[in-house]
């Protein structure tokens, strides 16, 4: 039996972004997400139970300001004590993984999805998950993009405005387009 597009992707394999189920999980999601973006306004304890619901896994003290944004949701694990601050972009079709003690600086946007460079596979919306894993004690600041698969180690700080688009190990600062190491902690 052929695997599903939605068995495709949840294993890193190149998926059909059209797929009905699939379509019907981003639709479900976004509802979800309509309705944390509003609740969190007034209520922060019915907001923390509403990603508690989306996410795959969290720790107990989860903090993100609206307004949120991801695609499905259960292909996210984040951990103990997490903060991100408002317009939080994750385009998670492949895993996103975030350690304990992560803080987000204002949109933060991270995004492990990628696109076929043939144009053909391109415009037949086929894409392929590429999955994100952050480290423990990683600080990034405002407006950082974190592209398809890239890891960062533990107690890193990424720099407002940086474009990370590879991975960087433990204990160092980086930044720029394309993020570089900046110095070392």
């Amino acid at each position: 039996m052929a695997k599903s597009e939605k068995a495709k992707m949840l294993v890193n394999e190149q998926y059909l972004n059209t797929d009905p189920e699939l379509a019907l999980d981003r639709r479900h999601t976004r509802l979800l997400i309509n309705e944390f973006n509003q609740v969190v306004k007034t209520d922060a304890a019915a907001g923390q139970r509403i990603l508690k619901q989306l996410f795959a896994k969290t720790g107990t003290k989860i903090n993100i300001q609206p307004d949120f944004h991801c695609d499905y949701g259960y292909t996210v694990e984040i951990g103990e004590n997490f903060f991100a601050n408002y317009n939080c972009v994750l385009i998670d079709v492949g895993k996103i993984t975030i350690g304990d003690n992560c803080l987000f600086g204002p949109g933060v946007h991270i995004y492990s999805v990628n696109h076929p460079l043939d144009p053909e596979l391109r415009n037949a919306n086929y894409e392929f998950p590429k999955p994100v894993t952050i480290g423990n004690n990683v600080w990034i600041g405002g407006s950082a993009v974190i592209v398809p698969g890239v890891t960062l180690g533990n107690n890193v700080t990424v720099a407002a405005g940086a474009v990370v688009t590879k991975s960087f190990g433990d204990n160092v600062v980086i930044g720029g387009n394309p993020a570089r190491v900046l110095k070392s902690i």
